[in-house]
């Protein structure tokens, strides 16, 4: 089985090294950090693969370059803080194009749909990226430099775009991980931004992974942006609904923050400034269309029932855990 090289052990990276691991794959995670308390720096699996933790700095060319050499495909799975973006961004893209150009590592980036921008209710792969908002200009300047290298024969590159995600191993920023089921489980009230009761696609992590690891191997994918085949909008009233039937617990009061209060509290917290710059996401509809993926890529998304079971067994093992 070929090597893939995975820069970023977040959850979309940790999630994406295991599915490649369980499919007998060699698997290269890099990160600033290394191996650490939440990874070990060598794991095998049952169908022969392997997960190795190496410490690199994500805007090193020369050493992603090292690393990924003999790779199939070099993954970037990098989430700088929202308010460090365009800073920490374009060295790190530019590092990753560069390796990939070097090794010949197919290059594979886990992006978003902050890139087509407000307004945009019902978004398609071949829409227009008409964002305005700071941080998704940065995400149009990266696909765009790495198309540009793609079309000049210089990489083989594709970008596999996801909405909020959810699922095992989502963090606490996650508007439907720990963010939702604490507050849920312990009968509090939820607090999402802007509103609760706009359709909203959701991507499943597993549903991610599987999606970045195909399109890596898929030359059709290669030079197109592709979205997580993913199941049917939810508003997020509706999602921590199904949460509670799954639960057994009442379903929640829900309280959406204002976007001017979450405004106003942006003067003195980064992340809140950031939050309300894409605070349009859950003040109207946002539905990505995954028919071309799913054609394409030949994946089909997880069924709600499936994602909402794994997700609060996951979230509740980890709180054992920690406890």
């Amino acid at each position: 089985m070929p090597r893939h090289t995975v820069l970023g052990k977040g959850p979309i990276g940790r999630t994406l090294a295991q599915h490649l691991a369980d499919a007998g794959h060699e698997v290269h995670v890099l990160s600033r950090s290394g191996p650490g308390t939440r990874a070990a720096a060598r794991t095998t699996t049952s169908a022969g693969g392997s997960v190795e933790h190496h410490r690199v700095d994500g805007a090193d060319a020369d050493a992603l370059a090292r690393h990924a050499r003999g790779s199939a495909a070099l993954y970037n799975c990098v989430n700088p803080a929202y308010h460090r973006w365009v800073t920490d961004w374009p060295p790190v893209a530019d590092a990753l194009l560069t390796a990939a150009e070097r090794t010949g590592a197919v290059l594979v980036t886990a992006a978003n749909l902050y890139v087509y921008g407000a307004g945009n209710h019902h978004m398609h792969e071949d829409d227009p990226l008409a964002t305005r908002e700071t941080k998704g200009r940065v995400r149009v300047r990266m696909w765009q430099d790495a198309l540009a290298r793609h079309e000049a024969g210089a990489v083989r590159a594709t970008e596999v775009r996801g909405s909020d995600y959810l699922g095992p191993g989502a963090e606490a920023h996650a508007h439907a991980g720990p963010r939702m089921l604490g507050p849920l489980l312990a009968g509090r009230t939820l607090r999402p931004i802007a509103s609760a009761d706009q359709p909203h696609t959701w991507a499943y992590l597993p549903d991610f992974a599987a999606a970045l690891a195909t399109a890596a191997v898929t030359p059709a994918a290669w030079g197109r942006a592709w979205h997580v085949p993913s199941a049917e909008p939810l508003t997020y009233r509706a999602l921590a609904g199904r949460f509670a039937a799954a639960a057994g617990v009442p379903v929640p009061r829900v309280a959406p923050v204002p976007l001017p209060l979450v405004r106003a509290l942006g003067v003195v917290q980064p992340m809140m400034r950031e939050l309300h710059a894409v605070g349009y996401q859950f003040a109207e509809p946002f539905v990505a269309d995954d028919a071309a993926s799913r054609r394409t890529l030949g994946l089909a998304p997880t069924d709600w029932d499936t994602v909402v079971t794994t997700t609060l067994a996951a979230y509740r093992e980890e709180q054992r855990a920690t406890a």
